[in-house]
């Protein structure tokens, strides 16, 4: 039996003898794993921006949004009724056993000045628990406290679009600007956050006092009203247990009967990140599985190819076997050159794959990132399609009968 390394030069040796055939051959090859390689890296790229901005909101957060309402027929969207108060969201903080912290929000927009400068933004009124529900941290200076709270202190947080658009070079801390014509000290600069899921700017904001923008700045309909509640849950096993909790204690706390609907809504955001990271898998799965479909098609060109090569050296396949060639030399030697031309194709195809992932990164700004499990089995799919489509053409080849492929012209 001839071994492997003499098999595979004399299948170097056959397809050196039609350079051009076999680079077209190995063409398909190299645009399949090509494209599988980009394809998954786009998707892989998607996937991770997704779930980086998705982190931004905060971990094992959940959103309390008011109640919907009826009026003459017409029924509004959650926060259509003002149903939250400051004494909602202290009661959560102080009787739910899962719950980590709490963060009432009442917010609105208002044009911020300092100087001659001047910008429009969202004001938010809320507590030092925002810090640690939103995973953010102060950059400079000091975060709100409960005395600012109590008090209804004039004191903002400014974001960083903020600071950069009313500031420029000078330190905003001590500063004075005015909200509403309604004089702040800025006593801290957020850290930087980056955008939202949806593409807005969470640096474009300036955090106050959840009651000065209740007193001073929004106004209520009536006393304590907010405008939503976020909870930050201990750990990730606690999100259901504090989903529950908070639902029953409003519940009490609204005096909501056990036939009647909850004027309130609670939304867990980490089922959504969950969703939105589901999606982007099968996105990537699905993109993946397009481009290796012309993987198959560079599989059924290496077929073609060596199924016209066994005709073609149908004399020199005869005058192996004449000289003792076996069933299995005759059938390795093929498998042998299409596992080559697949090798070859899958290697050129990784090259390409990783520089078109690239230069889409550059070109059309998207996020890519080539995974080397992608790599890995884009390759290996290549050499597999090799084996799959050579095989037949190596069987035929192994059936000829020696004498009448001597005979054949």
């Amino acid at each position: 039996m001839i071994s492997i390394p003499w098999t595979a030069r004399i299948a170097l040796r056959a397809l050196k003898v039609n350079k051009m055939r076999s680079a077209l051959t190995m063409l398909g090859i190299i645009i399949g794993v090509g494209a599988v390689i980009a394809m998954l890296a786009v998707g892989t790229g998607a996937s991770r921006q997704i779930a980086e901005q998705m982190a931004t909101m905060g971990s094992n957060l959940l959103i309390i949004l008011p109640g919907s309402q009826t009026s003459g027929g017409v029924r509004t969207g959650f926060g259509g009724q003002t149903t939250l108060t400051l004494g909602d969201a202290e009661a959560i903080q102080r009787e739910c056993q899962a719950v980590q912290d709490v963060a009432p929000i009442h917010n609105g927009t208002a044009q911020v000045v300092y100087g001659n400068l001047n910008w429009s933004t969202g004001v938010m009124g809320t507590t030092g628990g925002m810090n640690d529900v939103r995973d953010w941290p102060v950059g400079a200076g000091r975060p709100i406290t409960d005395e600012d709270v109590r008090s209804a202190t004039k004191v903002a947080l400014l974001g960083q679009t903020v600071v950069d658009n009313l500031f420029g070079g000078i330190d905003p801390l001590d500063q004075i600007v005015r909200i509403k014509k309604i004089p702040f000290k800025v006593v801290g600069v957020m850290a930087v956050k980056g955008q939202s899921v949806m593409g807005q700017d969470q640096d474009d904001a300036v955090f106050v006092p959840v009651t000065t923008a209740q007193k001073k700045l929004f106004g209520t309909s009536f006393p304590g009203m907010i405008r939503q509640i976020m909870v930050k849950a201990k750990s990730a096993r606690d999100l259901d247990p504090a989903e529950k909790q908070v639902t029953e204690l409003l519940r009490q706390r609204h005096h909501i009967g056990a036939k009647k609907d909850d004027d309130f809504s609670v939304r867990n955001l980490t089922q959504m990140m969950q969703a939105a990271e589901q999606q982007t898998q099968i996105m990537t799965l699905l993109l993946g599985a397009i481009a290796s479909v012309s993987l198959l098609v560079g599989g059924i060109g290496i077929m073609n190819i060596m199924l016209v090569s066994v005709t073609e050296r149908t004399r020199e396949i005869g005058i192996r076997m004449a000289i003792g060639a076996k069933t299995w030399d005759i059938r390795l030697q093929f498998i042998m050159e299409a596992i080559i031309l697949s090798l070859i194709g899958g290697t050129v195809g990784l090259i390409a794959g990783v520089t078109g992932s690239q230069i889409l990164s550059v070109v059309a700004g998207w996020r890519t990132i080539v995974s080397p499990f992608s790599a890995l089995l884009a390759f290996a799919f290549s050499g597999i399609v090799g084996i799959f489509f050579g095989f037949y053409p190596a069987y035929k080849a192994s059936l000829l009968n020696p004498i009448d492929a001597l005979r054949y012209e």
